[in-house]
C-alpha cells in the first residue's frame, strides 16, 4: 500500500506536457503577427504606384503603425495583468485582423495611414500578453527557451511572408492578399478561445505532477490593477530594459519596412529576386534566437551566472549587428551584401530571448505591464526608423547613410546592458534594483 501511494505522488509522477501548448499557440500567433506586419513592406512598391505615394508619404505609412503600436503597448500589457491574457488577446487579434484586411481597401494616403495606425493599435499588447501567459503557464526554468521559440517563429513567419505575398499578389493583387492574411488571425482567435484559460490549474488535463510544477507560477494569474507606476518610473532596471530595446528596434525595423525598396532601388533587383533575398534577414534572425538559448545554457552551465549570460549575449548581439550592418555598405555584390545584413539580423536576435526572459523575471506578476513598457520604447525606435529613413532618402538619396545611423544606434545598446540587472525582481525589497535614478 505504501509503495502504491508513493508511485501516485506528484514527486514520483512525470509531469504532463499540457503547458507546452501555450508555447504552440504563442508561436503560431507570432507567425501570424509578423506575416501581417511584414506583408506591407513587400507590397509597398505596388502600393506606392497605385496610390501615387512619395517616399516620405510611404515613410509616414510605415511609422503610423509603429507609433500606434508603441503608444498602446502599456495599456495592452496592463489590461493583460488586470483582466488576464485570454480576453485581451482574443480582442486584439480580432481587431488587428480586421484592419489587416482593411489595408487592401485603402484608396488614398490618408486612408492607408489611418488603417495602418489602427492596425498597430490592435497589435499592441500581443507580445506583452504572451509574456504574461508564459509567466503563469511556465516555470521560470522554461521561460527563456519559450521566448527563443516564440521569436524564432516570429522571424521565420516574417521571412516566409515575402514569398507568400509574391505568390498571392501575382495571382490576385496586393489588395486581396491582405484579406487572406486577416482571415488567418480570426481562425487563431477562435481556437485560442476554446483552449486557453488564464490560470493553468483550471485545465483538467494537467496531472498532479504538472500542477505541482506550476503551483508557484499560477499564483501570478489572478487579475490585479495595483501596478506600482511610480516604482516603475524610478527603477533603473526598467529604464535599462527599455533603452536597449529602443536601440534594437530602430535598426531592426529596416528589415520589415524599407528593405524590399532598398533591394530594388539601390541594388536594382527584380521583384522575384528581391522577394527571395528579403527572406534572409528574418531567416537569419530566427536562427539567432535558438542560438542565444543554446549559448546561454552553455555559459550558465560553466559559470552558474544567469545575469552574466544574458549580458554576454547582449554584448555579442549589439556589437555584431552594428559591425555587419556597416560592413554591408562596403560590399558591391547584392547577395554578399544581403548575407551581411542577414548576419546583422542574426546578431540582433541574440539579444531577444534574454531581454524577454529578463522582463518576465524582473516584472513578476507585473510582467504584462513591464513588457508592454519595454516593447513600447522599442517600438518608438521602430516608429522613428522608417520615418527617418524616408526623410534621409528624400534629402540625400544615400542608402549607406541610413545604415551608418542604424549601426551607431545599435552600438549604444551595449552601454545600456552593462548597467542592467537582468534577473532581480522589482518586488525584491531592499535590492539594488530599487535604487532611485
Amino acid at each position: 500500500m505504501k509503495q502504491a501511494s508513493m508511485s501516485s505522488s506528484p514527486a514520483a509522477e512525470r509531469p504532463t506536457g499540457v503547458r507546452h501548448w501555450v508555447v504552440v499557440f504563442a508561436a503560431a500567433l507570432a507567425v501570424i503577427t509578423y506575416m501581417d506586419r511584414v506583408s506591407i513592406s513587400f507590397a509597398a512598391p505596388a502600393i506606392r504606384h497605385d496610390l501615387r505615394l512619395t517616399e516620405v508619404q510611404m515613410g509616414w505609412v510605415f511609422t503610423a503603425f509603429g507609433w500606434a503600436y508603441a503608444l498602446f503597448e502599456i495599456p495592452g500589457g496592463f489590461l493583460g495583468d488586470w483582466m488576464g491574457p485570454r480576453r485581451v488577446l482574443i480582442r486584439i487579434v480580432l481587431w488587428w485582423s480586421c484592419f489587416t484586411a482593411a489595408t487592401g481597401w485603402a484608396w488614398s494616403f490618408v486612408s492607408l495611414t489611418a488603417t495602418r495606425f489602427l492596425f498597430g493599435a490592435g497589435e499592441a499588447g500581443c507580445f506583452p500578453n504572451l509574456a504574461k501567459a508564459f509567466t503563469t503557464w511556465l516555470p521560470d526554468t522554461e521561460r527563456e527557451r519559450a521566448q527563443g521559440i516564440l521569436w524564432f517563429s516570429a522571424r521565420w513567419g516574417g521571412a516566409l511572408t515575402p514569398l507568400l505575398v509574391a505568390a498571392i499578389m501575382g495571382a490576385i493583387g496586393w489588395r486581396h492578399s491582405f484579406e487572406i492574411f486577416g482571415l488567418v488571425g480570426v481562425v487563431w482567435a477562435l481556437l485560442f478561445f476554446l483552449w486557453y484559460r488564464d490560470n493553468p490549474l483550471e485545465n483538467p488535463k494537467l496531472n498532479a505532477a504538472e500542477r505541482e510544477l506550476l503551483k508557484h507560477s499560477s499564483q501570478m494569474a489572478s487579475g490585479h490593477g495595483d501596478v506600482p507606476w511610480s516604482r516603475l518610473v524610478r527603477s533603473r532596471q526598467v529604464w535599462m530594459l527599455c533603452a536597449p530595446y529602443f536601440c534594437m528596434n530602430y535598426g531592426w525595423y529596416f528589415y520589415v519596412t524599407w528593405l524590399p525598396s532598398y533591394l530594388r532601388e539601390a541594388r536594382h533587383l527584380t521583384i522575384n529576386s528581391s522577394a527571395w533575398l528579403s527572406v534572409l534577414p528574418l531567416l537569419c534572425g530566427g536562427l539567432g534566437n535558438p542560438a542565444c538559448v543554446l549559448l546561454s545554457r552553455l555559459v550558465v552551465r560553466k559559470t552558474g551566472n544567469v545575469a552574466f549570460s544574458r549580458r554576454l549575449m547582449a554584448y555579442l548581439g549589439f556589437a555584431g549587428a552594428s559591425a555587419f550592418l556597416a560592413f554591408s555598405t562596403l560590399v558591391h555584390d547584392p547577395l554578399l551584401a544581403m548575407l551581411a545584413i542577414g548576419m546583422a539580423s542574426f546578431s540582433n536576435d541574440l539579444v531577444m530571448p534574454g531581454a524577454w526572459a529578463a522582463v518576465m523575471d524582473v516584472g513578476g506578476k507585473y510582467a504584462g505591464t513591464l513588457s508592454g513598457t519595454m516593447n513600447m520604447c522599442g517600438n518608438i525606435g521602430g516608429a522613428l526608423s522608417p520615418l527617418a529613413i524616408g526623410y534621409m532618402l528624400s534629402w540625400t538619396h544615400n542608402w549607406n547613410l541610413t545604415f551608418y545611423i542604424s549601426a551607431a544606434v545599435y552600438s549604444m545598446g551595449i552601454l545600456f546592458w552593462a548597467l542592467l540587472d537582468p534577473v532581480t525582481p522589482l518586488d525584491s525589497r531592499g535590492s539594488v534594483s530599487e535604487a532611485v535614478m
